[in-house]
């Protein structure tokens, strides 16, 4: 029997009890947690579409060409490898209405290594958590041992999601 495929956002999941039904459409994520692992995910299984979905209406990327977009994401997705994500640490819907998210993304492309700690905001739009911003660090930059990090000593996790 072939082994079951887990989800991509390293969840422990399988792919399709976890991310399939927010890529699929049949569900919103229902916090910023889950909707940076399904990104994740999303990334990982080219569900471009998706990606281009789930960012906020003022994300800036908004202000440009679907196709355009959707183009750019479909070459990054087809010529890198996820093979995990790790969340560091997240703070859920501030006064503002934004939710924190930091985390390292696990990446590959030819075998070199350009995994990073991203400190992400997500802003709701009325029907679902959306991608606002992020802030991404190569790990050997960081000042403390990742796996240590929070939000609080991330550098811009203070003014992160702010407008």
């Amino acid at each position: 029997m072939p082994p079951v495929p887990l989800c991509p956002c390293s969840s422990g999941v399988r792919y399709s009890q976890c991310c399939a039904r927010y890529h699929r459409g049949q569900a919103e994520a229902p916090d910023a947690e889950v909707l940076m692992r399904s990104r994740y995910s999303a990334f990982a299984r080219r569900e471009v579409e998706y990606l281009w979905r789930t960012l906020h209406p003022e994300h800036p990327d908004r202000a440009r060409s679907h196709d355009e977009i959707v183009r750019e994401l479909r070459a990054v997705a087809g010529s890198h490898q996820y093979p995990g994500l790790r969340i560091l640490d997240r703070r859920l819907t501030d006064e503002k209405g934004t939710s924190l998210v930091l985390f390292h993304a696990r990446v590959f492309q030819l075998g070199r290594n350009l995994s990073f700690v991203e400190c992400s905001s997500f802003r709701h739009d009325g029907t679902g958590w959306r991608y606002f911003s992020g802030e991404a660090l190569a790990p050997g930059s960081l000042s403390k041992p990742m796996e240590a990090l929070t939000l609080a000593d991330f550098p811009t996790a203070a003014g992160a999601g702010e407008s």
